[in-house]
């Protein structure tokens, strides 16, 4: 099979990059795209089913949700597996996003991901861990900018997700376990519901989000339930991404 008859899948996330990939996608290829999303949405704003809605509408294409056929959702990962997030990164990312894709894909397909001009590194990790994996960088490519695709929702009359008029980054899982102390604090005090699960959760396991560097330099473990409500700055922290395309392991997306 040639690349000109290859399915074009667009790996929607319900967040703004994704949407004005996707967006551009279609353009381009028109009826060869493929709308799909892994379905997260259990612990998602619950604003995103709107958002879809009405991204389907802007595409002209339904969107195809697409679940793990083992897990149901982000709990059950952390609880069936015994593992929250660490080096190697998170795991309900893994199965519930990135393990899709690849029981999903065929290696005749062209991929389509929401990485604007501003992620150049992260997008460069991803080809050289996937040499075997067909992109079209649309966003990168087109010196697209994060605000630019905000924009293009806003020229469209789409109300952007309400994870962004909160001041968060992306439209993650509420409580991503990504996230650093200014992230759990802003959550603490917008999503308290979430951030006390979260912490039980921990707790459960006997596992830490938050590591602290403090005093003689030796990695400590900070639990929500002690996480000082001052600590970490939010505004400075990393983006924490989570989408089909995130890494998980040192295998194929490390």
């Amino acid at each position: 099979m040639s690349l000109k008859d290859s399915r074009v899948l667009c790996w929607f996330s319900c967040g703004a990059a994704s949407a004005a990939a996707t967006k551009l996608a279609i353009e381009k290829y028109g009826d060869r795209v493929e709308v799909l999303y892994c379905d997260t949405l259990k612990y998602e704003h619950p604003d995103n089913v709107r958002f879809l809605s009405d991204c389907e509408q802007w595409f002209g294409k339904k969107v195809t949700l697409l679940k793990s056929d083992k897990y149901s959702d982000i709990f059950d990962v952390f609880n069936r597996t015994g593992y929250l997030v660490g080096v190697a990164g998170a795991r309900c990312t893994g199965e519930l996003k990135r393990q899709v894709r690849l029981d999903y894909s065929r290696t005749t397909d062209i991929h389509v991901f929401g990485y604007t001009v501003e992620e150049e590194k992260r997008l460069l990790r991803f080809v050289d861990n996937n040499p075997t994996l067909t992109c079209d960088w649309l966003l990168y490519t087109g010196d697209v900018t994060k605000s630019q695709c905000l924009q293009m929702l806003v020229d469209a009359e789409i109300e952007i997700p309400a994870m962004y008029k909160l001041g968060y980054k992306n439209n993650n899982c509420i409580g991503c376990v990504k996230g650093q102390q200014g992230y759990w604090n802003k959550i603490r005090v917008d999503f308290p519901e979430a951030f006390d699960r979260m912490a039980r959760q921990e707790r459960s396991m006997d596992v830490a989000i938050n590591k602290s560097y403090a005093g003689d330099g030796k990695r400590k473990r900070v639990f929500l339930d002690e996480l000082d409500p001052a600590a970490g700055r939010y505004d400075d922290e990393p983006d924490i991404s989570c989408g089909p395309q995130c890494e998980l392991d040192l295998g194929e997306e490390s």
